[in-house]
């Protein structure tokens, strides 16, 4: 039951999307099997130790770093959960720290390559949905999941701004520019009507469709993606994270705040926020390294 408990906690008051609250589960499930293989019968009872020894068996078993992070995160997010809730009073992951990764490279596109992929899409009914589509996720950076489900009444063209409802992530209200106005409003005047024809709405009046009149699938987007990738010579780039990310980066490159930018992306962690800026301030660096007569002058040489 204290499962349970804390995954109807996090799905009704933290509003994360069931994708999280699946992991969680299945996070919590797995080290309550370890603890009762080791005669732990309830989670009061597991001590550091047993966690240390936890992590340290799914090290042995070849999860990688990422995972042990992730499993320890779920766990510690319980244990703070049933010591909130009175259950325990001391927690067992105090002190544990997590094992250390190094971060890959994010994959993002120049503003030049941001503006050849926007100009792919023509001007027939297809190409103006698909022109809006693309304009928005990059002018708001939300993700994928989101932009697939946004009905028409989450767009407010006049005021502009997008609204997420938070089933993904944080619930926000994003704002948008003017090209992406203007292809919204192309697509819903011109392309959306085509598109839905004669079809009787099964109450949901679904933003973007596709030619069936229905909510559009990831794989569906994806698709497309690729294809105006392929145009416009970007298609081993190219993924909707992608153009996430290409947002993120553009915004830190014209100097946002972290705090702003975090709403924005509708992270629920600031952790997540700070890969960007470390990322800008990794490149500054290269670049300076590699610019500046005199960066990486020996420091020791002989006067």
């Amino acid at each position: 039951m204290e499962i349970n408990d804390f995954l109807t906690y996090i799905q009704k008051t933290k509003r994360v999307s069931e994708n999280t609250v699946s992991a969680y589960k299945q996070d919590l499930v797995a080290f309550k099997k370890f603890l009762k293989e080791n005669r732990i019968m309830t989670f009061s009872q597991a001590t550091n130790t047993q966690v240390v020894a936890y992590l340290m068996e799914l090290k042995s078993t070849g999860k990688s770093k990422a995972t042990v992070n992730r499993k320890l995160a779920s766990i510690r997010a319980f244990y703070r959960f049933l010591i909130r809730g009175g259950k325990i009073k001391e927690n067992p992951t105090e002190g544990i720290k997590s094992p250390k990764i190094s971060r890959k490279g994010i994959s993002f596109l120049s503003i030049e390559e941001i503006e050849r992929l926007l100009e792919k899409p023509d001007d027939s009914v297809k190409g103006k949905r698909d022109r809006a589509m693309l304009e928005l996720l990059y002018a708001t950076g939300i993700r994928v999941s989101e932009i697939i489900e946004l009905e028409i009444s989450d767009v407010n063209i006049n005021m502009g701004f997008v609204k997420c409802s938070g089933s993904h992530g944080r619930a926000r209200i994003v704002p948008m520019g003017i090209p992406a106005k203007n292809a919204l409003l192309d697509y819903l005047e011109n392309s959306r009507p085509a598109l839905i024809r004669d079809r009787e709405d099964e109450g949901k009046s679904w933003l973007f469709v596709n030619y069936m009149g229905e909510i559009f699938t990831r794989q569906g987007f994806w698709k497309i993606l690729k294809q105006y990738g392929k145009m416009a010579g970007l298609d081993e780039k190219l993924t909707p994270q992608t153009l996430r990310n290409s947002f993120a980066m553009h915004m830190v490159q014209n100097g946002i705040d972290i705090k702003s930018l975090q709403e924005l992306m509708g992270h629920e962690d600031i952790i997540a926020t700070q890969v960007y800026f470390e990322h800008m301030r990794k490149r500054i660096k290269d670049v300076y390294d590699k610019t500046h007569p005199r960066a990486l002058m020996d420091i020791d040489r002989k006067m």
